[in-house]
């Protein structure tokens, strides 16, 4: 009774100080089978008494918190209601290239969208948002975001908070830029002085003397935050963007980039009665990295307002922290071991590609303004820049020319990255990743990934820069991932090959052939013509002996036929 007492007390004398505070907004959660989501117009108010036009889904900012479970089929109905063109993208998660939600995947105003999927992805963080090029950054700063939980059997037998709002809390951290008529503002914009957690400023939160468990997105346009506790405290990183670490890592900093997500737990049972905060250690941030004091090397690389914003090199408060005493079914011990963690074999890489991220034109002031590239052009969604074979394993190496750090994002896949500037990634890093932080100044990042599941000929994934000012800006490239084993289009059987087995040669007969590719067990293309013949010699001595795979395609349309060189 006398704690119960003492904790009243402290709230009461605690609570004058937030007076120009606010209570941190819990986004609603939503499940099931069928989801249905509407995005809107709406207003919010991010000022006391002042309502400023926003845009949110099944609400006036942000969106529902979606839960999902590993292994059920879902599926969703989005209506577009926004007066506006637009595109919603299930970030970090393994769909095919037509539920992707990418720029290709348009959703007029007053249409609705129904992708369907099985969730495939492992216990983690991931979020949704806008995706329509050089719309994305706008419609996000609007209000356009929200957390997606995925839960699976190894989660569920860990002994974590799970109580949604109370021990685990969702947080979607953001900066904007406002105007004096206290509208949001468009663009690109570099006095993004508000800091809102969950669409909130000078957010609080109540939470109990114990284990808290936080699920943080970067959902900024631009900022990179460097996250710590009051007073250097330690926290413990249980997951990353795509899944649970291998073990929780105890941390005192978290530098975590637009896109980003992280699961941390904050054992706050010694610190009951008092007030803490989530702050970003800006001044910590090196040249370079939005946030930094200074972004370029001298006077002539500088961003418009850049120098004037003072949160730019400042540590700052994100979420304050109420603590009362503990709820008495919370968890007091945090976890050591916790799921197993298996990076693809490197041994097995089927392709190496790398990508060059420059400035389009080279001057100082582009060096940190842009617009980028990626390995020499701007973004065309005519273009398809990369073709992969599907269940190929392969390594990307990134190397970043220009002054600023750039977080990298690809869509299908995680990815476990191998090092950062020839150097292994710390423990936290270690995990299933689908946003990288690429550094400055001839910055590289080498990370490897399994392109499995889902094949498209025509429907591209993306890879971009995740600062949206930059990708919206032209920093995009998008890929496709086929399976050539097999064939969409009318499959044919007129097409003969002698001899076979073969020791030399092999002749092909057929219709007018128009392509012929040869391709070994593992999908790689070896050999590919182009022809108006209708018979064709090719010399197999070349290859050595073993299984092969003959594609042709003819005016008919398309074989694949078994070829055995002795």
């Amino acid at each position: 009774m006398y704690k119960s007492i003492l904790s009243f007390f402290l709230v009461i004398c605690i609570l004058p100080l937030y007076s120009q505070d606010n209570q941190l907004l819990i986004p609603p959660t939503i499940s099931g089978e069928s989801i249905e989501l509407t995005l809107a117009e709406g207003s919010h108010q991010f000022f006391e008494g002042i309502n400023t036009p926003t845009l949110g889904i099944n609400g006036n900012i942000l969106g529902p918190t979606i839960i999902l479970q590993k292994g059920e089929q879902i599926d969703f109905t989005v209506n577009n209601q926004i007066g506006e063109t637009t595109t919603i993208h299930w970030h970090g998660m393994h769909v095919s290239a037509e539920n992707d939600g990418g720029p290709h995947t348009k959703i007029l105003n007053n249409t609705s969208w129904n992708p369907n999927f099985t969730v495939l992805d492992k216990a983690a963080t991931y979020w949704y948002h806008p995706h329509l090029h050089q719309n994305t950054n706008n419609h996000v700063l609007r209000g356009m975001a929200g957390l997606i939980i995925v839960q699976d059997d190894d989660e569920a037998s860990l002994p974590l908070p799970r109580e949604y709002g109370v021990d685990d809390i969702p947080l979607v951290i953001q900066t904007k830029t406002f105007d004096d008529d206290k509208l949001i503002v468009l663009g690109t914009s570099a006095k993004d002085t508000e800091v809102l957690a969950n669409a909130t400023r000078n957010a609080f939160v109540n939470v109990p003397a114990q284990i808290v468990r936080f699920r943080l997105l970067n959902g900024a346009s631009q900022r990179i935050f460097e996250l710590g506790l009051t007073n250097n405290m330690s926290f413990f990183q249980i997951a990353s963007d795509g899944g649970l670490l291998a073990s929780a890592v105890e941390l005192k900093r978290l530098r975590l980039s637009p896109g980003e997500r992280a699961e941390i737990l904050i054992d706050l049972s010694s610190v009951e009665g008092q007030e803490i905060a989530i702050k970003s250690y800006a001044s910590e941030l090196q040249r370079g990295y939005y946030g930094a004091a200074q972004i370029g090397m001298n006077a002539m690389m500088t961003i418009p307002n850049y120098n004037t914003n003072p949160l730019n090199g400042s540590d700052f408060d994100i979420l304050k922290l109420i603590v009362d005493e503990p709820n008495g079914n919370g968890v007091s011990i945090i976890p050591n071991q916790l799921v197993a963690v298996t990076p693809y074999n490197s041994s097995a890489v089927n392709n190496i590609r790398q990508l060059l991220f420059t400035p389009k034109t080279f001057s100082p002031s582009n060096m940190v303004n842009g617009p980028f590239v990626i390995d020499g052009n701007s973004f065309d969604i005519n273009t398809i820049n990369q073709t992969i074979n599907l269940n190929d394993v392969e390594i990307w190496e990134i190397t970043n020319q220009s002054m600023i750090a750039h977080p990298f994002h690809i869509h299908d896949v995680q990815f476990y990255i191998i090092s950062r500037n020839g150097v292994p990634v710390p423990a936290n890093e270690q995990g299933r990743k689908d946003v990288v932080l690429v550094p400055p100044m001839f910055g590289t990042v080498k990370f490897i990934a399994k392109f499995e599941d889902f094949a498209n000929n025509t429907i591209p994934y993306m890879y971009h820069c995740h600062m949206l000012t930059h990708e919206d800006d032209g920093m995009m490239g998008q890929f496709v991932v086929v399976d050539p084993l097999s064939t969409n289009n009318k499959i044919i059987d007129n097409v003969t090959i002698f001899p076979n087995p073969t020791t030399k040669y092999i002749y092909v007969k057929g219709d007018e052939l128009i392509k012929i590719k040869i391709i070994n067990s593992q999908g790689i293309v070896l050999f590919s013509q182009s022809s108006f013949k209708k018979e064709i010699k090719i010399d197999m001595e070349r290859f050595s002996s073993g299984i092969y795979y003959l594609k042709t395609k003819t005016i008919n349309g398309t074989s694949i036929h078994k070829i055995v060189k002795l």
